[in-house]
């Protein structure tokens, strides 16, 4: 008889999709009613794969007044496409989306100004300015 092995398989996908829509397998999107500006100084730059961006990122530890956060600016490949680069010691100003990534608190950047140059990485809804 195959209906236990058809329970199982429906049981297995159902468990399958619950696993993978829980809230904490969910990525973190911007969202512009979330939107801060921080000023700070860039302590540290870091280039990894990042799931929110979907491909090796920029990312910019940034030291406030008061804490510090991890920026997910762009795709590493956007930067170099468009001759933008970060320098440890950087004053920056960043507005994005707060979120939460891997438990610690991050900023999602739409946009960054240093020494009176801003950037944009983002439309003002939060989609990204660089192809897919």
């Amino acid at each position: 008889m195959k209906t236990p092995q058809t329970i199982m398989g429906i049981a297995f996908v159902i468990l399958v999709v619950l696993l993978f829509t829980s809230p904490r397998h969910r990525l973190p999107t911007y969202d512009a009613s979330d939107e801060v500006t921080v000023q700070g100084v860039v302590q540290d730059i870091q280039q990894f794969y990042c799931p929110i961006s979907g491909d090796v990122g920029t990312h910019l530890i940034v030291k406030t007044e008061n804490r510090t956060v991890q920026v997910h600016v762009a795709p590493t490949r956007f930067l170099r496409n468009n001759n933008l680069s970060f320098s440890t010691g950087d004053q920056i100003q960043v507005v994005g989306s707060r979120i939460t990534y891997q438990g610690h608190d991050a900023i999602i950047a739409r946009a960054t100004t240093r020494a009176g140059q801003t950037v944009a990485f983002r439309q003002r809804g939060g989609h990204p300015l660089w192809p897919n």
